[in-house]
């Protein structure tokens, strides 16, 4: 997931749907990339910081999901 780059498109008031728009691509697949389910490639990650005028590096910093200690397949 890319908490940086959802804080961005909610300080710009921008929806997933429009940015979608922007870029010319389906709405599901931006999804799966903003949600960390898809990678971006390299040209898409510039031309979200180019439209949301922001750093690429800082809008694609991920984070793990920590690891669920009940889980009992957890060796």
């Amino acid at each position: 997931m890319y908490p940086n780059l959802k804080l961005q498109l909610w300080r710009a008031g921008i929806r997933q749907n429009r940015l979608a728009q922007l870029l010319g691509m389906d709405e599901t697949m931006l999804s799966k990339v903003i949600n960390g389910y898809r990678a971006a490639s390299p040209e898409l990650r510039g031309k979200i910081a180019i439209i949301l005028q922001q750093d690429e590096e800082w809008l694609f910093e991920s984070i793990m999901p920590k690891p669920d200690l009940n889980d009992p397949t957890r060796a």
